[in-house]
């Protein structure tokens, strides 16, 4: 299988400075496994959109794959009672 590459869109890093860094630990190497396999068993594709959901706690991963050129764009990181809201 192809290894993807990971890239952030800038509004993230400012997603990631919120979270407590106990959290943030499991959430960037929830994100790395992306690069193997960015469909995990329990990701979900969200209705609508060309994004996927992932759990870490009580966190979401949103992001989009490009199979085309294998990359994998983390768009947004939150909590979850956060992360839908615009």
């Amino acid at each position: 299988m192809a290894v993807y590459s990971i890239f952030f869109k800038e509004s993230v890093r400012k997603d990631l400075d919120s979270i407590p860094k106990s959290d943030l630990q499991r959430i960037m190497e929830r994100i790395h496994t992306l690069a193997e396999n960015p469909r995990p068993v329990g990701c979900e594709k969200l209705s609508g959109q060309e994004k996927y959901r992932l759990r870490q706690g009580n966190y979401r991963i949103i992001y989009s794959i490009l199979d085309t050129r294998l990359t994998v764009w983390v768009v947004k990181v939150g909590h979850r009672r956060e992360v839908y809201r615009n």
